[in-house]
């Protein structure tokens, strides 16, 4: 049986409720840890599950951050260096990654406080997660304020991949299954990545036979 609900039934939801029933809603999203450092020094990690693909030439990415506020230590890393990190989140790490999301005093490293690895590779200027099997350096680019509440999106140019070689498929897919990731739902529920299907290329002149 479906349960139903219309716009007014979603406003007069319960505040926890509502917010983990609209963040689960979309489905699997990825898990992904963001690497920056601050003018003082301090290097600082924390958990996105709004890392989006916005094109491959140039390469882009994306992600959505909150609101800015007191606590916003990435966006404002960002911003001040123009650089910043992609880590994926694999099962091996994940309950550490979770506890990233917690509001840390911005002289406390969540590298640290979580038992993680920072790692400057390539004399990238922001820190990258060691254990992580695929990181992604990018620059900021761009930043695009969604006025109906007071979000960013937030748009970096990858310089740099480190991707587990067996992972990267000779059509230049990457099993993200091989090296463990993770996905999300809502805003503390983990899921593992699992292969089951590939298609071909989609030609409306080559479809198959779906009678």
């Amino acid at each position: 049986m479906s349960k139903h609900y219309n716009l007014s039934d979603i406003k007069s939801l319960e505040k926890t409720f509502r917010a983990n029933l609209i963040n689960s809603v979309s489905g699997y999203k990825p898990a992904n840890l963001i690497g920056t450092i601050g003018e003082n020094g301090v290097t600082n990690l924390a958990i996105f599950s709004s890392v989006i693909h916005l094109g491959a030439d140039p390469a882009l990415l994306g992600f959505i951050q909150r609101p800015v506020g007191a606590d916003s230590h990435t966006y404002k890393n960002i911003k001040a260096n123009g650089v910043f990190t992609i880590n994926h989140v694999h099962q091996d790490f994940v309950e550490k990654a979770h506890y990233t999301s917690a509001r840390f005093d911005v002289n406390q490293s969540e590298f640290d406080a979580c038992h993680l690895n920072a790692a400057f590779l390539e004399d990238f200027a922001a820190p990258f997660v060691q254990e992580s099997n695929i990181k992604i350096g990018l620059r900021f680019i761009q930043e695009i304020p969604i006025e109906l509440n007071g979000t960013i999106l937030m748009i970096g140019q990858i310089e740099h991949l480190f991707i587990e070689e067996k992972s990267i498929e000779d059509d230049g897919n990457i099993r993200l299954d091989m090296v463990g990731d993770v996905a999300v739902a809502g805003l503390e529920t983990y899921y593992k990545v699992e292969k089951f299907a590939q298609f071909p290329y989609a030609k409306a002149n080559k479809m198959p036979d779906f009678k």
